[in-house]
């Protein structure tokens, strides 16, 4: 059990430093992911990290972010919103950026990379329609682990098989002893960068597509005010945000307005982004 200041402490440290809400009935997180770290900096236990954070271990509070902000991802999560990119908001960006050709596209809290590769296999798989765009992907965690993971492109058998259409795994991954590895052309789509979505966004500067998904839902209130205001400043009138299943806009940001007919994606208010009014196929 913990004391309560040395909770409050965590607690406080996490939220300033990653925007993570941990409430007292969440304790037992800090302990599933913080004992493994304890072990491996020979630590006698979480009391040990407190009392090292306390004393302004700055390498020890960064690992201790890192640890409890690491998130699990896999291939196309969930599904439709890929389908959504694919059929809806893809042919609607080839539209409107026509006279510029180029679209960038922004995976935000990337965990491993697997989003961002996702992404790159769709885009792969339009080539097509993309000859003579320049299509940028920026993916980014607050996680170097995490990042260099992605940066690798290098997945267990138990991370290629979830979500990963076989197809996929035969046309864009190598086996690698145990793993797999995506396609070097694959990685080269997307550039991977440190940043933290509580810091000023400007630097990243301007994307057609936003995909931060299952993240504001470890923020509270004010905290998914001030970052969906953060990402609307990044964001063109006709831009577009995708956001995880359980996350909305809708009693929290007045700079962004659902796309008519499509669960999870949102326009900037005020922006002129629509949905088309007749079905979009897209054959494979």
């Amino acid at each position: 059990m913990f004391r309560p200041d040395d909770f409050d402490f965590l607690a406080r440290l996490l939220k300033e430093r990653s925007g993570l809400v941990i409430t007292p009935d969440k304790a037992y997180l800090l302990e599933s992911r913080l004992m493994p770290l304890a072990r491996q900096r020979n630590l006698k236990g979480i009391e040990d990290i407190i009392a090292r954070m306390r004393n302004r271990d700055e390498a020890l509070a960064r690992d201790v972010t890192e640890a409890m902000t690491t998130n699990e991802s896999f291939f196309f999560r969930d599904g439709k919103p890929f389908e959504q990119f694919r059929q809806t908001v893809l042919p609607q960006m080839l539209s409107s950026r026509n006279p510029k050709r180029s679209i960038r596209i922004w995976s935000a809290a990337c965990s491993s990379g697997q989003e961002a590769y996702s992404l790159a296999m769709i885009l792969r798989e339009e080539a097509a329609k993309l000859a003579g765009w320049q299509i940028e992907i920026m993916a980014t965690d607050i996680s170097i682990e995490m990042l260099e993971k992605a940066k690798a492109g290098l997945y267990s058998q138990f991370e290629v098989q979830r979500g990963l259409p076989i197809q996929m795994l035969v046309k864009y991954f190598k086996k690698k002893d145990e793993s797999w590895q995506i396609d070097s052309s694959l990685r080269a789509m997307v550039q991977f960068r440190e940043y933290n979505l509580l810091h000023d966004l400007r630097g990243l500067g301007q994307f057609d597509i936003v995909f931060c998904r299952n993240v504001l839902i470890y923020f509270d209130q004010p905290t998914k005010a001030r970052v969906l205001d953060s990402i609307s400043r990044s964001l063109p009138e006709d831009g577009v945000l995708f956001l995880g299943g359980a996350e909305t806009v809708l009693g929290i940001s007045e700079r962004f307005k659902p796309m008519p007919n499509q669960r999870g994606i949102y326009c900037v208010n005020g922006g002129s982004a629509t949905t088309p009014t007749f079905p979009v196929k897209i054959s494979g």
